[in-house]
């Protein structure tokens, strides 16, 4: 059977809308044509062999698969969501793993953003992969961080916390336990402060309908009473959970990505172009293995992918 992953028929397509669910109360939108960003998460990427579903060296050209639609649509930004790489054999393997996926990153040739995840940390630290990777501007060398674009606030969050506060530091954390600690809670209530609409990334889970998967930040209800009272978050993009989700609470949608790890490549992949139009819909067009879906106030479908064969 021929294979067209990245070719769509015009013909029955229908992307992801997420409506802005009753947040324009207290914001400010004042862009025309809205905002569009690359997605992309857990690419896991190392040079060894296959565990299970994960295909580790594949993922290096599945970035570069996605690379191509990123650099001919050219959206406003290119944003992943942690476990960027995987682990060597020690420090130096790898960190080499880390320049070498970083190198194919940053062949976008526009601003890239980088959410940490807890395999970024398995044998290194947080500095280390800082320095080995590049956020834009105010962002470059930020575990946590905000920047705006178009009249979107985008806010980058950190659950890479042990529950002491310790940060996770070359493999010193169990996975299924994740906090956000307090100065980093009381630096977001500040950064939601603002009159703009806000979209949160960060790679464990805030969906606590997730939470069996042991995939969800361990304070997340603190944390999702600070988005709530704000009135001013749009939706929550995360990782992790390789299978992806989504669920709709009290306003805010929560949407989970599938792991680009998961499957051999050429016949599996996962990215996503997401677009905010002026009105504060959300439109997030998936290819290969990240669905196509229609959300409106908390209900979903999955489209049939015409187009995709």
């Amino acid at each position: 059977m021929e294979r067209r992953q990245f070719i769509k028929v015009s013909q029955g397509i229908v992307g992801l809308m997420i409506l802005g669910a009753g947040k324009s109360s207290g914001m400010s939108f004042d862009s025309g044509s809205g905002v569009r960003f690359g997605l992309v998460t857990d690419l896991h990427y190392a040079r060894k062999e296959k565990a299970g579903n994960r295909c580790y060296t594949h993922s290096i050209d599945k970035l570069r698969e996605a690379m191509k639609v990123f650099n001919e649509q050219k959206p406003d930004f290119l944003i992943e969501l942690g476990d960027f790489k995987d682990q060597g054999v020690d420090r130096e393997q790898t960190l080499a793993f880390l320049d070498e996926i970083e190198t194919e990153y940053r062949m976008f040739r526009r601003p890239v953003y980088h959410v940490l995840g807890n395999h970024d940390m398995d044998n290194i630290s947080k500095p280390d992969f800082l320095e080995h990777t590049t956020n834009e501007g105010k962002a470059r060398g930020r575990n946590y961080y905000s920047f705006s674009v178009k009249g979107v606030k985008f806010i980058i969050l950190d659950a890479n916390y042990n529950e002491d506060g310790s940060d996770y530091d070359s493999g010193n954390f169990d996975w299924k336990k994740a906090f956000i600690p307090k100065p980093q809670l009381d630096w977001l209530s500040g950064e939601l402060e603002t009159r703009r609409p806000v979209v949160v990334f960060l790679h464990q889970l805030l969906d606590l309908t997730q939470k069996k998967h042991g995939t969800c930040v361990g304070n997340a209800d603190g944390v999702i009473e600070i988005l709530e009272k704000s009135g001013k978050v749009l939706a929550v993009f995360q990782g992790h959970h390789h299978a992806g989700s989504y669920s709709f609470s009290r306003g805010i949608h929560y949407f989970t990505m599938k792991g680009l790890i998961e499957g051999a490549f050429p016949e599996n992949n996962s990215f996503a172009l997401v677009e905010i139009d002026k009105e504060l819909n959300i439109t997030i067009d998936g290819f290969a293995n990240c669905e196509d879906m229609y959300l409106k106030d908390g209900r979903s479908g999955i489209t049939d992918r015409p187009g995709y064969i």
